[in-house]
């Protein structure tokens, strides 16, 4: 069948004409879930992403594993990235519009850097990438969902700060803590049990951990820290001195005294 195409019937989105004309048409992909991060068939995705304010600014981390359906996909995939140097973002979704996304934020960031021969203010930031998930929305119908958390410390404010967002690019802060993904409910579960105001560095990297160990205990889509192969949750740290990983060697130490502690639980 033929469509025609008026380009004032549905803008310019395809995917809105179509679906508002011959919906048949359209491939009947799984339905997306903002929570699960369930989708496309086939499409591997990444889950579980959280932040956590501290002390000296935030804490953004996520599990290593993505998942086709009920398989593994991959156990050492990157979920948490520095957009600029002040600012970090986590996402969690289909993998492959997640990975894009990401690149292309950060090349709005450097490109406006270069432009106006300074940062974009930590409010600038979050709202561009409310327009880049809002341009998604499209794909996210389909089942190609992307859902970030960004932080970054405002340097204005001398504060770590924490947005969330939704698949139509609503934005919102948090003040204390959030996360995303299949295992998101059980993360922030841990997180409203174990979370602080005030947390030291060490203190806020356990609570991280805590989480993702919560989540990747309940949910089979979010990967806990595997001793066998050496694969950790990654971490980073926002604050005044910039954005940093924190390493390899202290996250994999910090998972081991929780498991040890665990099984000495009775």
């Amino acid at each position: 069948m033929e469509l025609q195409f008026n380009r004032h019937d549905a803008g310019s989105s395809f995917f809105d004409l179509v679906r508002g004309r011959e919906p048949a048409l359209l491939p009947e992909f799984a339905a997306a879930s903002r929570e699960t991060g369930e989708g496309m068939p086939g499409v591997p995705v990444g889950t579980t992403v959280l932040a956590l304010k501290y002390e000296a600014g935030v804490v953004i981390a996520g599990d290593r594993q993505a998942t086709e359906g009920y398989q593994v996909a991959s156990r050492r995939i990157e979920k948490v990235y520095a957009a600029d140097e002040y600012s970090a973002v986590a996402i969690a979704g289909a993998a492959g519009p997640c990975i894009e996304m990401v690149r292309l934020f950060q090349t709005e960031l450097a490109h406006y850097e270069k432009i106006e021969g300074m940062h974009l203010s930590l409010e600038g930031k979050a709202n561009r990438l409310a327009q880049m998930v809002r341009a998604n929305l499209p794909m996210a119908m389909q089942g190609l969902l992307v859902v970030p958390i960004f932080a970054g410390f405002d340097l204005k404010r001398s504060e770590g700060r924490i947005f969330k967002y939704d698949v139509a690019g609503g934005r919102y802060e948090e003040t204390e803590y959030y996360a995303i993904g299949s295992g998101g409910k059980d993360a922030r579960s841990s997180l409203k049990k174990l979370y602080r105001a005030g947390l030291a560095e060490d203190g806020a990297i356990r609570t991280a951990l805590e989480a993702l160990y919560d989540a990747a205990d309940e949910d089979r889509g979010t990967g806990g820290p595997d001793f066998v192969r050496g694969i950790f949750p990654t971490v980073k740290l926002v604050t005044a001195a910039g954005a940093q990983d924190v390493p390899e060697e202290r996250v994999a130490a910090g998972c081991a005294e929780i498991a040890g502690a665990r099984k000495a639980t009775p």
